[in-house]
């Protein structure tokens, strides 16, 4: 598990499968930077946090990814502030659907700018100061929507393979210097992203249809997954892109 006293920054960590995993890195004992927009529900995240996650702390960041040069000089602060970031999770996504013709250029670079540029900018802020220390794990949240394209989705589709893309050219680059680079891709989770499914319940059947295990997805089996990605014992594993979807897709 990781090292209690770790600082973990998680982006889009106020809500989804994302406040599940800050609490899950708090209550391994890590400090907690819960990264999200400033409308967000972030500073109650954080108080739950550290009302119930055990030994970690936790800290609202306000931010809006979509501006990569401000987010690249609030987490080189950061990391300066806490004297280096130890775990990256590249979590934040929107997720817009609809029909190809439809989408703007502007909705499509928005698309990209928050779920794959971003995840670049913040690893290039974290960097430094893992090379310094030896170590320094980065854990991309990408999506099995990559594995087979899902209709309606593609820029959102699009961005996450960019994830896997990034996950292994930082991998190859950074091993050297003791940073793990590995990627996790959720299946069907019953998040407020659900929400642009307009048939909830023919989705659920749908879902459970394609998964070998018959229940639906809970937040915390992906925190389990980032959780293994983060620790000490997975220090030789790097590259790799772990699909938890309750087996949807088998490699």
């Amino acid at each position: 598990m990781p090292r209690p006293g770790r600082v973990a920054l998680v982006t889009g960590a106020a809500g989804g499968l994302g406040s599940v995993t800050a609490a899950a890195l708090a209550g391994r004992g890590a400090r907690v930077l819960v990264l999200d927009l400033p409308a967000s529900p972030g500073i109650r995240v954080a108080a739950e946090i550290e009302r119930d996650a055990g030994p970690g702390t936790a800290r609202f960041v306000p931010a809006d990814l979509a501006n990569l040069d401000a987010t690249r000089v609030l987490v080189a602060g950061l990391a300066a502030e806490y004297d280096g970031i130890d775990i990256l999770v590249n979590n934040a996504a929107i997720y817009p659907r609809k029909p190809l013709d439809e989408y703007t250029t502007q909705e499509w670079q928005q698309v990209q700018r928050i779920n794959a540029d971003a995840a670049f900018v913040c690893s290039q802020a974290v960097v430094p100061g893992m090379r310094r220390t030896g170590s320094g794990r980065i854990i991309n949240i990408a999506s099995i929507t990559f594995f087979g394209g899902f209709e309606l989705l593609a820029p959102y589709v699009t961005s996450k393979g960019a994830l896997v893309g990034l996950t292994r050219a930082l991998a190859r680059e950074l091993g050297a210097s003791g940073i793990t680079v590995n990627a996790v891709a959720p299946g069907a989770f019953p998040t407020a992203a659900e929400m642009i499914h307009p048939d909830h319940e023919g989705y659920e059947r749908f879902v459970l249809d394609h998964q070998a295990v018959k229940r639906r997805g809970r937040p915390e089996d992906v925190a389990n997954a980032v959780l293994f990605f983060a620790a000490e014992e997975s220090g030789f594993i790097t590259g790799q892109l772990l699909a938890v979807d309750g087996g949807w897709v088998m490699q």
